[in-house]
This record gives structure tokens, sequence and C-alpha cells, in this order.
């Protein structure tokens, strides 16, 4: 958010500059001047800045993942492209829809404002809709009173912060047609009962679940925090076998 109004305010300013060079200042030069510093580099800014823009506020923008708690789908250190229109076209910064196109579905991963403070983005997989409820007893999701289709793949190992080896187990879950991994280990993160989710929100959870503070920690995600759909691995430093991976 902080760099979408970053990107605001130069485009403001190169176009204001631009503009009064064509308005006012060009008028005062005499034929054969130079144009000042400042609006050459205006006028050669200004357009690359607007189609910039444009793209990742309408069509993809890049994040890159900060942590473990998408593992095994998502590694910290992942680059990835977010498509900004699948849930609808946004008013850049103020995130109101002006075009409705589509909502978040179980099972996609998703990025959106964290609620607690908006200036930060996030990244969970989509696990409730409006009007369901949630429970995560055992280890196991419940939705609507059902419990998830999950089966044991393998056991995973993982480096965390600190250099502490992490020994979990890798079970593919199935979120309505959506199949993807999970990591389990042996403690526990539940829900008391169930929640349901209220009209205008999401529940979201981390793949990695028992390494992933999300809506069992701090609640809903609104609409009015959604960003997009997140699908394409595009970049990663430590292993290039990533890169050009679909997200599921």
């Amino acid at each position: 958010m902080m760099f979408a109004l970053f990107m605001v305010a130069v485009l403001l300013l190169t176009g204001l500059i631009w503009l009064l060079d064509i308005v006012f200042l060009r008028k005062r030069r005499s034929p054969g001047d130079a144009e000042p510093v400042l609006v050459e580099y205006s006028k050669s800014f200004f357009p690359v800045i607007l189609v910039v823009f444009l793209i990742r506020s309408f069509l993809v923008e890049p994040f890159k993942i900060p942590s473990g708690s998408m593992m095994p789908t998502l590694l910290a250190g992942d680059f990835i492209l977010v498509n900004k229109y699948s849930y609808g076209l946004r008013v850049p910064i103020l995130n109101d829809t002006f075009i409705e196109v589509g909502h978040p579905q179980r099972g996609d991963v998703f990025v959106f404002h964290y609620p607690p403070d908006p200036s930060i983005d996030y990244i969970k997989r989509v696990v409730g809709v409006p009007g369901d409820k949630i429970a995560y007893r055992d280890k196991r999701l419940y939705i609507n009173g059902v419990a998830l289709q999950t089966d044991y793949v393998d056991d995973y190992s993982y480096m965390a912060a600190g250099l502490n080896m992490v020994r979990a187990k890798r079970y593919q879950e199935k979120l309505g047609e959506q199949k993807h991994d999970i990591l389990i280990e042996d403690e526990s993160i539940t829900i008391d009962g169930e929640v349901e989710v209220p009209a205008g929100h999401y529940f979201a959870m981390g793949d990695n679940r028992d390494n992933s503070k999300d809506s069992r920690v701090w609640g809903f995600v609104p609409e009015q925090n959604l960003v997009g759909k997140a699908f394409f691995i595009w970049w990663n430093f430590d292993n290039f076998g990533r890169i050009g991976n679909t997200i599921n």
C-alpha cells in the first residue's frame, strides 16, 4: 500500500511538471533553449510510471514471500505474481471495487491487507467463504460440519528461524475441487467450537498449519482488504527449480 502511495505521488508530480511546461514554461523559453532538466526527466518518467501503475493496479502485481507460513506451497524467498482483477477492479489505494469480476473461492491462495494493520500485505489460503461454519480439531479442518479429506504424503523437514530444524508430516488436502499440500506437526492449533464466516468476509489459513498466524488468531479477512489471487512463481534466488511454477 505504501508503494502504491509513492507511485501515485510521483505520477502526480511528474505529470504536473509536464503539464506546467506545456501550458506556461514552454511559451517563455526562447527558440533553441534546452528544456530544464526537471521537465526533461518528468516527460521521460511520466509515461513509464503511468504504465507500471496501471499494470500493478489492475492486472498483475509482484510480491515476495517473507515467511514459511504457506509451506510447502510457497517458500520464503519466492517471488510471485498476483492477479489483480480476479476479485474485481478496485480503486487504487482506497481499494473500493468499481467493477465486479469475481470473489474468492475455497482453495484460492490470495493476498490481502492484514486486517490488524492494512499497511502490511499477507498471503494465505481461502478455507471459508461467507456463510461457512469453520472448525479445526485434532489437526483436521471442518467446513460446515464435514472434515476435509486428507491423505498422508511423506515426512517433511525444513530449517526455521534460528537454524532450528522442524520435522512435520506432509498431507494432501482436498478443499472443494482444489487439492494442495499442507504441513502438520505434533502441536495443534485449534478453534474451540465453530465460527461462522460473516457476509463480506473470508476465513484464511496458512498451509503450514502449525506455523501460521491466520484467521484462527486475528479473525476474518474483509472484502475491502482483498488484493488478488496468487497464480505464478516467477523467481527464487535460492531455488531456480521453483521458477515458472504455478500456484495451486
